[in-house]
């Protein structure tokens, strides 16, 4: 896509999975200036060499981030991975804040999809409340409201082959399951691009079910890979016995709640507008993904 605005072009996270994929995305598109920002600067200093400016900042850590934000420019808030009760909200609204102090003139913040009142995903409150945060600053801005990642499915297909099964508290519920290259796809396309303020639902192209997941891990397998639906109670029992804190447990396993209940049934075309290219189905990534799923790396 064309590049409709100029830099900085500011990354938050950018040392983590989805940060650095959009990094490389700019870089790739050819964007100026790229400014990455990361807790951890020293892990980034092979940006450095390429012509990124990194920069420290901590949203946990508010004073930090005058000199991260400084300049203004377009700014990625990739939304924090901390399940601890409050934390994520409060380190959002510092990140919010200290971008409407330095000036930066459009913002894109990695969502939740389907975030309201109701939604049974035990963190769905602190995307909600940080959108309306950064609707409340009168900065232009760019929710991407991502669905779950297909990277997910990896972990548990894998659980699936060796056990023999699928097990999952979904029902027969649907996901619009996206791969973290098409969000980080997406961010990159609505930071060079997008105008205005608009909400974006970032999916797949098709959401599908526990059991058409199961129908392609038994491909994969070359065996028969059962779905076999079980309680939100079973679920977290397992995964508790597999080590994973309680609260933890109650987080994952209101993903399937939601699947369950049809929060996560959502499709729509906005990867493909935002970055000219439709996004890889579910089935497609399993497959592409056959040997970590099988452990024949």
């Amino acid at each position: 896509m064309s590049n409709a605005f100029k830099g900085p072009f500011i990354v938050t996270g950018a040392s983590g999975q989805l940060g650095s994929q959009v990094i490389e995305n700019l870089l790739a598109q050819g964007a100026e200036r790229l400014v990455a920002i990361t807790r951890t600067p020293e892990k980034l200093a092979a940006l450095r060499e390429r012509g990124v400016e990194v920069r420290a900042g901590d949203f946990n850590d508010p004073a930090t981030l005058g000199a991260a934000f400084a300049g203004g420019g377009r700014l990625l808030i990739i939304s924090t991975d901390d399940l601890a009760p409050g934390k994520r909200l409060a380190a959002h609204g510092n990140a919010v804040s200290a971008a409407k102090e330095a000036g930066v003139s459009h913002i894109v913040y990695t969502s939740l999809t389907s975030p309201d009142g109701n939604s049974p995903i035990g963190f769905a409150a602190d995307h909600r409340e940080t959108e309306t945060a950064i609707k409340q600053t009168g900065i232009p801005h760019t929710i991407l409201r991502n669905c779950l990642y297909a990277d997910l499915l990896l972990m548990n297909g894998q659980q699936a082959v060796g056990a023999g099964a699928l097990y999952a508290a979904a029902g027969d519920g649907k996901a619009g399951y996206v791969t973290r290259a098409d969000c980080a796809r997406a961010a990159a396309g609505a930071l060079l691009a997008e105008a205005g303020s608009s909400v974006r639902d970032i999916t797949g192209p098709q959401a599908v079910t526990q059991t058409e997941i199961a129908q392609v891990l038994s491909e994969i397998a070359g065996k028969e890979i059962p779905y076999v639906p079980i309680t939100r109670g079973a679920l977290v029992a397992a995964m508790v016995e597999n080590g994973l804190p309680e609260f933890m447990a109650d987080v994952f396993s209101s993903f399937d709640v939601a699947i369950a209940e049809g929060y996560l049934d959502v499709t729509t075309s906005d990867v493909e507008a935002l970055t000219g290219r439709k996004p890889q189905s579910v089935r497609d990534f399993l497959l592409a993904n056959k040997a970590a799923l099988t452990g024949l790396e």
